[in-house]
Order: C-alpha cells, then structure tokens, then sequence
C-alpha cells in the first residue's frame, strides 16, 4: 500500500492507496492544524504501508518542505521506496476531460499548468482561458478567478486526491532519496531607494 502526501497548497491531503483503490484519504485546510505525523500514525495503523508518494510542487516553500522532507523521513526510516508527484499533475488528473490545473501560490498568485503544458506562476488575469479550472484555492483567489469568467469544474465531476494519484502512481517512478526534488516557482525581489 502507498501512503500519498500533498501538503503543497491551499488543502492539505494525505491518502493510503492499493493498486487503484482508495482505502482512505483525508483533505483538510493546510497549515499547523493539519497534523501530519498524527494523521500518518492513525491512517499506518492497520495498513502495510511500502512506498510514500509525495507532492513536489510547485507550491508553498513551507508546505512543500513539510510533506516531502516527512515523506522521506518516513521512506528512509521503514527502508521502503519513495515516489514524487506533480502537484499540478495530481489537481490536472483529477478530471477526466482536460482542465486548467491550478494551486495556491499566494499573494493573489496562481501555479497553473495547460493541458499538456508547462507548470506557470501568473497574476489571476495572466491566466489561460478556454479550459474548466480543478484546484485547491483560497476562497479569495478562486473568487479572483471566477470574476474574471474562469469556470472551476464541479467537485461533483472530479475524481478524489487518492484516485487521482493513484492513477499517477501507475506510471510514477520511484526516486533515489538524495534526488527527490521539489519545484517552487518563486522569484523574489526587493526594491532599494
């Protein structure tokens, strides 16, 4: 069984798949009230748990740091193998029909990636129209998006995280633990007067 990990954006998720099958998965809001070691200790528990899939990004420098390095804590500690996967990639195959995968890059900012396209970081109204939108938002920046025309798809047509990484984890390979590598985006500068 493969315990996955996305602590890269504005939802946190954590999933124990077998094969194509979802035997538990929990989503809740990111930050310190999502409790990783607390949910690995109750989702383990019972389960024969011998790979970690983990979320690379592109997302939060926080968030992305806390998934991945438990992540490879975990796999290194129990000698089992470990699995990156795009964060976009999770949101894109969550949606059987091509969509406009999107995740919280903050400060009004979006990660997004087309339909066979590159990972992007864009304002809301730098983003790409013509597709329907799956991801995990803030409210306020979904709303952003939506006042600008763009249609989210709804939960109702999307698969779940665990289903939708399961399906990635058919093709997915297992890494090396010193080249496990997380995908930020972010550029900082400063102004100087």
């Amino acid at each position: 069984m493969i315990f996955v990990i996305d602590t890269s954006s504005a939802l946190s998720a954590v999933a124990v798949v077998d094969g194509s099958r979802v035997v538990v998965e929990q989503v809740d809001q990111s930050g310190p009230g999502f409790d990783l070691p607390a949910r690995y200790r109750a989702i383990a528990k019972g389960n024969d748990i011998t790979k970690i899939a983990v979320a690379t990004g592109p997302g939060s420098f926080t968030g992305l740091r806390t998934g991945v390095s438990f992540g490879l804590g975990v796999a290194i500690g129990a000698k089992i193998p470990i699995v990156p996967l795009p964060t976009l990639g999770i949101q894109a195959a969550r949606s059987t029909t091509p969509v406009l995968a999107v995740s919280e890059a903050g400060r009004g900012r979006v990660y997004y990636q087309e339909p066979a396209g590159r990972p992007g970081l864009g304002e809301a109204d730098e983003l790409p129209r013509g597709w329907p939108v799956a991801g995990w938002l803030r409210p306020q920046t979904r709303a952003a998006l939506e006042a600008l025309g763009l249609r989210f798809k709804p939960e109702s047509e999307l698969s779940t995280f665990g289903a939708a990484a399961a399906r990635l984890l058919e093709a997915a390979p297992e890494v090396a633990y010193g080249s496990l590598k997380v995908e930020y985006m972010q550029s900082f500068s400063a102004r100087i007067n």
